[in-house]
């Protein structure tokens, strides 16, 4: 394989180009620049403190907070020392954090800023060490990354070790059970990093904007190590309250993102501009390409040759609504267990509706069964200490199983048709695939999120939470929106799938009150969970089309 590990990428850049920016800090609202010469210093003294620590080879070091500087380069120093890095989600619950540290063996900890950190710093286990990045909220522990990093020489002799090493644990954030650890090997990354490469060239110095999880497979292949490949500059996001106003300041020339988040920038353009003033000066030729441009300027994305969606499928009446505003978002496919490298659209080559076509070197199949498999040098070799899930992942002839529904086009299109597991019966002994009529209901832009129910109901009922735009609306003008889009979704659908009632849920699903996952996706088996009761009361009585919770 041609391509070097991303230790040895940091090595090299700082060779090459020691003065170069590569990782910008905001504190404050200050841009603090760190070089690669700067970044290879800051990792080679960490390796040092490391290694004395005395850690055994190979031990798991777990890395927490939200996306800093000093996640990317804890991450860099600990493959350096030859350990094993193991990423945590900010607002991970209690339970979660301390099945990860435990599962994992975590021997040490570096914390970095957080939410409901006295929660977290509780459910870390007696004896793992803790090492606080250098920020002003990080308390309670016993060595600091500054002082350690002073009182330590640069790690010397490094040497590559074999691709099939493990590299990282990702513990994917599961929507059921405990999270799974799967095993990324430096062979897994560099298949991927190099098919990435092919498809999508770098040009010029490309800036990337981090703020989803670097935890999760997505931002860490997409953004971390990405940007040490491509040697782009990257820029982390100082708190959630302030993505609007820094992802503007960066206007980046890749962006990331989650259906969720590209929903919120549509409800906010909604908000400042109505749909129906909208439609009229997207008529007229020169206002339409001036709104057009004040639009995506207004979002920071006027130099974004790449927008992508990942992580849960993105409603197309969702796309085709940016796109018709000059925001064409390419959705891709991916798990962690094929180290998100699978299949994406691409310019040029974007399909509505489908999850785009293989990347290179991606073998891709349908099974017996409708399920999507792959097979290519990205696959992780199994889930961490679990044999037995590992021996399910994969088929009989070895390729992995997603647990994905789906169909390939006549040019290789990916249509992703449900999950496997999310699959329902009725009373009537009908099956029920929930996400195509999900996918359908959600053009409705009154709709946050949506969960569609049925299993031993007569008939499914679809669970949703309101958009911030239509929480101000009067009730009688959203559930005529609602009903009018139920009625246009039902009269495409089988009897069996056909949503009986839509129940309006007033609390919010986040990640803290566990309705969604650390990566913003509905947690389905915890909606119906918390809502049992309202579900059973108002399943029975056909004449309510929408209910308010």
């Amino acid at each position: 394989m041609s391509l070097k590990n991303p230790v040895e990428m940091l090595v090299q850049w700082a060779k090459e180009q020691p003065n170069r920016g590569w990782l910008y800090q905001p504190v404050d609202g200050v841009w603090k620049k760190y070089t690669f010469a700067e970044c290879e210093a800051q990792v080679r003294g960490m390796a040092t403190a490391l290694r004395k620590l005395g850690l055994p080879p190979g031990s798991s070091v777990a890395i927490s907070g939200r996306n800093t500087a000093h996640w990317v380069l804890a991450d860099l120093a600990i493959a350096m020392a030859g350990y094993v890095s193991v990423g945590l989600y900010p607002k991970q619950s209690r339970d979660a954090v301390k099945f990860i540290l435990e599962h994992s063996e975590t021997k040490a900890i570096f914390i970095g800023p957080m939410p409901d950190a006295d929660d977290f710093m509780s459910a870390v286990p007696e004896g793992v060490i803790k090492i606080g990045f250098p920020f002003p909220d990080v308390k309670g522990c016993e060595h600091q990354w500054d002082d350690l990093v002073r009182a330590s020489e640069p790690f010397a002799g490094y040497q590559a070790p074999p691709t099939d090493e493990i590299y990282t644990l990702i513990y994917t954030s599961g929507t059921t059970g405990n999270p799974k650890g799967v095993i990324i090997t430096i062979g897994n990354m560099l298949f991927a990093a190099e098919g990435m490469m092919k498809a999508m060239p770098g040009v010029g110095t490309e800036r990337f904007f981090s703020y989803l999880p670097l935890a999760h497979a997505f931002e860490r292949g997409a953004v971390e190590l990405g940007s040490i490949y491509y040697g782009a500059e990257v820029f982390f996001l100082e708190s959630i309250e302030k993505l609007a106003q820094q992802l503007p300041e960066i206007a980046p020339t890749r962006f990331f993102g989650v259906p969720l988040v590209y929903g919120r920038f549509q409800a906010g353009i909604l908000q400042k501009l109505p749909q129906k003033k909208l439609d009229r000066l997207l008529k007229i030729p020169l206002v339409s390409s001036l709104i057009k441009k004040k639009i995506k300027t207004g979002l920071g994305l006027q130099n974004a040759r790449y927008i992508f969606a990942g992580a849960a499928p993105m409603p197309v009446p969702l796309m085709l609504w940016l796109d018709k505003i000059g925001i064409t978002v390419l959705q891709g496919y991916g798990m962690t267990e094929n180290n998100i490298y699978a299949t994406a659209n691409l310019p040029g080559a974007n399909r509505w509706g489908s999850a785009g076509r293989a990347q290179p070197g991606a073998d891709m199949r349908i099974g017996e069964d409708g399920e999507i498999q792959f097979k290519h040098p990205a696959v992780t070799r199994g889930y961490y200490k679990d044999a037995e899930k590992t021996a399910e992942l994969f088929t009989a002839d070895g390729w992995l199983r997603t647990g994905d529904k789906g169909r390939i086009d006549e040019d290789g299109y990916l249509y992703i048709t449900g999950r496997t597991k999310d699959i329902f019966k009725t009373q009537k002994g009908k099956y029920v695939a929930p996400a195509p009529i999900e996918g359908a209901l959600s053009r409705c832009t009154d709709i946050d999120q949506l969960c569609f129910v049925g299993s031993n109901l007569k008939q499914p009922i679809m669970m949703i939470t309101l958009s911030e735009d239509a929480l101000k609306k009067p009730h009688a003008e959203v559930e005529a929106n609602l009903l009018a889009e139920m009625n246009a979704v039902n009269a495409e659908l089988e009897d069996h799938e056909r949503i009986a009632k839509i129940i309006v849920c007033k609390e919010p699903w986040t990640i803290d009150n566990h309705l969604m996952t650390p990566t913003m996706k509905v947690k389905r088996n915890e909606v119906e969970k918390r809502y049992t009761a309202i579900i059973d009361a108002h399943a029975p009585n056909v004449k309510e089309k929408i209910v308010w919770e």
